[in-house]
């Protein structure tokens, strides 16, 4: 092209075979499951937050998910009506084609701690990917308390009434 020369008009076309075409030039190739040619996937944070969820219940050594106090006013909001347990100790973020997890456990007593985070972390990974086809970037784990065989029971009858 020269000097004071006008690019030349693109071809009429209609508008969609204009944008089919133009997206088509533009179309980075993305290996993920949750994109075709036919559209995409998009997951909710509360799919991936139960998969989590029950895929860290299924490690042997964890007794329960969520610290403290999020068992005790998950307690109450259960009875309700208000939320579900499976979410409870689970934290997501979730983005395109990525999840990041935070899980606040407690690990039943005489269980190897490192043993137990990493059988989970790993159960985790291996859950989500599969089931969601997002990757996992992080799972990360607190460990709130451990469980001693009779805690939830009472200790006798109480002293006041």
């Amino acid at each position: 092209m020269e000097a004071g020369e006008k690019p030349p008009k693109p071809a009429e076309t209609p508008s969609g075979a204009r944008s089919a075409a133009r997206k088509g030039a533009n179309t980075i190739e993305t290996d993920s499951p949750l994109e075709s040619g036919h559209g995409s996937t998009s997951i909710a944070d509360t799919v991936v937050t139960k998969v989590a969820s029950i895929a860290a219940r299924e490690v042997r050594g964890v007794y329960q998910l969520g610290g403290t106090v999020s068992r005790a006013v998950g307690a109450v909001t259960q009875r309700a009506g208000i939320t579900d347990e499976r979410t409870q100790g689970v934290s997501v973020e979730v983005g395109e084609r990525e999840a990041a997890v935070d899980l606040t456990l407690v690990v039943e007593y005489g269980e190897s701690i490192p043993r137990v985070a990493q059988a989970v972390r790993d159960n985790v990974i291996k859950r989500i990917e599969g089931i969601t086809g997002l990757s996992v970037t992080e799972v990360n784990i607190a460990v709130d308390d451990l469980y001693f065989p009779g805690d939830e029971t009472p200790e006798g009858p109480p002293r006041v009434e």
